[in-house]
């Protein structure tokens, strides 16, 4: 089946529209073509908005389902919404591969006023609550456009206004418009990244793409979630020399991968000391995001200098 989009609200390349940020006339930056979002589609203040960043497979969704599982833990309400065409973002929370947002729209001919919330919307471990946003066909569309009007739906049936916590499960490093879209949204970003140029390199760009959304929108760097790496040493040099900060280390533990395999959160394992010491890192992570983020300024490199500083001689 063909998925048929509506047309998204796209500048053309050198074009003087003002993006809808913070600033009036404000833009993201010569030559973007990204998708603008609605001032009014905004989320409450009140809210703590977090986007989870990170090269294509590092483990963006399962740090972003036990983080939400960590944060409903400490008696929060969460929404997590997962902006990946793959839509397998919140399975381990809800147990089942949920319809997407633009399945959903497609089968009411996008007449949101026809739907309800239960139709989008699944409760998940704990109370978290889930929605995939999913995405156009390959090569037909822009992601950017998904997650702005997964936004705009929640708004219109009040679905934000009593979340405390909203995490965007973001997909891969491309830095497109359904990359950057989350971020006109976001308090903060955390970049998921293992020790290996690689996943550094990603993080660097996605440095990049923040400090320039950074300009026009309140997002704002929170940290590096160092995730299936036994050592740092790599993370930790790349982090003095830009000005980042590891929030939260994740070894490889067999226990998440088999979480995984199980389609459940890691607060649903059998609890061994590997296990609680894990549950034990993602619910000092989410209080961290609480009470002690502070804002980051980094400053990404160019490609040669990461290329230079990675490594051992």
């Amino acid at each position: 089946m063909t998925t048929t989009l509506p047309p998204a609200a796209v500048s053309p390349p050198g074009s003087r529209q003002p993006a809808s940020g913070d600033r009036a006339g404000s833009r993201d930056g010569e030559g973007s073509v990204q998708v603008h979002q609605d001032p009014a589609l905004k989320i409450e203040e009140g809210a703590l908005v977090i986007a989870v960043y990170g090269k294509g497979g590092i483990g963006k969704s399962t740090t972003s389902s036990n983080l939400s599982a960590a944060f409903s833990k400490l008696g929060k309400r969460v929404l997590q919404i997962g902006c990946d065409p793959k839509h397998d973002s919140t399975f381990t929370l809800t147990k089942q591969m949920v319809p997407t947002v633009i399945d959903i729209l497609e089968t009411v001919d996008f007449h949101t006023e026809e739907l309800r919330p239960e139709d989008f919307v699944f409760e998940g471990f704990n109370g978290v609550m889930c929605v995939e946003s999913g995405g156009p066909p390959a090569g037909t569309g822009c992601g950017g456009y998904v997650t702005g009007q997964t936004v705009k739906l929640l708004k219109e049936h009040h679905l934000l206004e009593d979340t405390d916590v909203v995490i965007f499960d973001v997909l891969g490093d491309v830095v497109c418009g359904g990359f950057a879209a989350p971020l006109q949204h976001a308090d903060y970003c955390l970049i998921v990244t293992a020790n290996d140029f690689d996943s550094i390199f990603a993080m660097n760009r996605i440095i990049a793409a923040i400090q320039a959304k950074a300009k026009n929108y309140k997002v704002r760097l929170g940290g590096v979630v160092a995730n299936r790496s036994e050592d740092t040493d790599q993370i930790d040099r790349f982090n003095d020399r830009v000005g980042m900060k590891t929030m939260a280390h994740f070894p490889t533990v067999d226990a998440i991968r088999r979480s995984r395999l199980k389609k459940c959160t890691i607060f649903e394992m059998e609890p061994t000391p590997e296990v609680e010491a894990v549950q034990n890192e993602y619910l000092k992570l989410a209080q961290k995001m609480l009470d002690d983020v502070k804002p980051l300024e980094a400053e990404s490199l160019k490609d040669r200098e990461i290329f230079d500083l990675l490594g051992f001689d």
